[in-house]
């Protein structure tokens, strides 16, 4: 199952192209004597390897094969919705219209682009319930940090100078990374005995210094905060901004809206819920909707539409600013596109229907062979734990690396921290339910392997190209560059 490295493939003198004579005239017009200036030239030959076009062909397939994806395997990532996309968003991204434009071309030249962009906005703001949306962060959090400049942009234009950001201890890591980006200081709220935001702990933070509440919601343990509107009055009586990291919207589609819970400002992942690629580090987009008291402080420009026309409007006097060049993410923003245009608002409502079925058919069959510690019932994710398992030597990452050699890709492991031994599961709303029927009898399997046969386990994977890897060693010392030896 290995593949050589393509420096291990090179013979001598075998090339994998063949280019015609140069036919630049030397010396024409006073140009440098040679087609390519001296000052640009290497002074030795590079040393790439030597190999045929089929040679190139075959390793680049192969290491593709090798690969993971969502497209060959599921993929349960708990509070990460690695879903399928369909491919016909994919194609529409690559049209030629949309690829061979350039961000500085004129606005008459854009005129459809930026439609498109405009009424993304539209759909946007009409699914979740909000006034006006900007495409510009560019993923998730960098809107978080741009609706943490909007929170502070508000505070100080009515005069109030707020340093304190409250975030529940279920969080995504980057909450609290944002705000204190902002100059904010944290505050942490316990969550209570059913993994939900401390009410009576929320009302004593809460003060004349807090600019904002950030909360998940359905939380990181893929539970539905029930007091959302007592949580939105508790902190609209002190005129803080109550802020959503809508990660988790893929359980709310066509469901209910942010906005109608009191939000007054939050992020959404397009490369989540709305059909692009999610892994390898990108492509991401995070677009941020604010109700209508926000609306002056979103970054600028806008794009306004008069006499169906669209332009950029860069006069917003209390506007923060730009935060990404040009029009955001572009290729991301076409493909949210044209997947709500596809799905519709009854295809929204079906997203969101089967998220949460699917993960509470999933939790179900396996709530007799694992501990889950919080809620009856779940959204789009829930979390187990397996500490009971220490006993047997066996720790999260030991099943982890076991479901690679079923083809199973890890769910999320020791997160959310609130959780000891945390296995956090997301099914998805594009998966069948044979699919989960085969997740769950081998997640069964291996804990029983994890009592029976617990070295098994702990030498595991067995069956991956690559065996157990020196992880924090990895992580610290990454050897990414082929060196030739002698």
């Amino acid at each position: 199952m290995l593949e050589k490295l393509i420096f291990e493939k090179s013979s001598p003198g075998r090339t994998a192209y063949s280019l015609p004579e140069c036919d630049v005239p030397v010396g024409a017009n006073n140009y440098s004597p040679l087609p390519i200036p001296k000052r640009f030239l290497r002074d030795e030959i590079a040393e790439l390897p030597e190999v045929a076009e089929i040679d190139v062909v075959r390793h680049f397939t192969r290491l593709s094969q090798l690969n993971y994806s969502v497209d060959t395997n599921f993929y349960p990532l708990g509070s990460c919705t690695m879903k399928y996309n369909p491919k016909v968003n994919e194609d529409v991204s690559r049209y030629e219209g949309f690829v061979n434009l350039h961000p500085y071309q004129s606005q008459e030249q854009c005129q459809g682009i930026l439609q498109i962009l405009y009424d993304l906005e539209e759909f946007l703001a009409e699914i979740c319930g909000m006034d006006a949306f900007t495409l510009q962060p560019a993923a998730g959090a960098h809107g978080e940090f741009v609706g943490m400049l909007i929170s502070h942009a508000y505070h100080v234009k009515n005069g109030k100078r707020r340093n304190k950001i409250i975030i529940p201890d279920s969080a995504h890591g980057t909450n609290p990374a944002s705000a204190a980006m902002c100059g904010f200081d944290i505050v942490e709220v316990k969550s209570n005995s059913q993994g939900l935001i401390d009410i009576e702990t929320l009302k004593r933070n809460m003060d004349s210094d807090v600019a904002a509440l950030m909360l998940t919601n359905p939380n990181t343990l893929g539970l539905f905060e029930k007091d959302i509107l007592k949580i939105a009055e508790i902190v609209h009586d002190v005129d803080a901004l109550l802020y959503l990291d809508g990660a988790n919207m893929n359980a709310m589609l066509g469901i209910t809206r942010p906005g109608d819970m009191g939000i007054d400002i939050l992020h959404l992942n397009l490369h989540k819920t709305f059909s692009t690629p999610h892994g390898g580090g990108g492509p991401g987009a995070g677009p941020l909707g604010v109700v209508k008291k926000l609306v002056p402080f979103l970054p600028a420009p806008r794009i306004t539409k008069k006499n169906d026309s669209y332009k950029w409007q860069y006069d917003f006097p209390d506007s923060i600013g730009r935060v990404k060049p040009f029009y955001g993410n572009t290729g991301v923003l076409i493909r949210a596109y044209a997947y709500i245009l596809s799905i519709g608002s009854e295809g929204l409502r079906k997203i969101g229907k089967g998220a949460i079925i699917n993960a509470n058919y999933l939790r179900k069959k396996l709530s007799g062979y694992i501990e889950i510690p919080y809620g009856e019932r779940c959204m789009h994710e829930f979390v187990t734990s397996t500490k009971k398992l220490k006993a047997n030597g066996i720790a999260t990452l030991d099943i982890a690396k076991r479901l690679l050699d079923y083809g199973f890709h890890s769910p999320t492991i020791y997160f959310p921290l609130i959780v000891e031994d945390a296995l956090m599961i997301e099914p998805t709303d594009t998966e069948t339910r044979e699919t989960l029927d085969e997740f769950a009898e081998t997640l069964i399997k291996i804990i029983e392997e994890a009592r029976t046969c617990p070295e098994i386990l702990k030498k595991a994977p067995h069956n991956t190209p690559v065996s157990r890897l020196d992880e924090v060693q990895a992580a610290r010392n990454p050897d990414l560059r082929w060196r030739k030896q002698g």
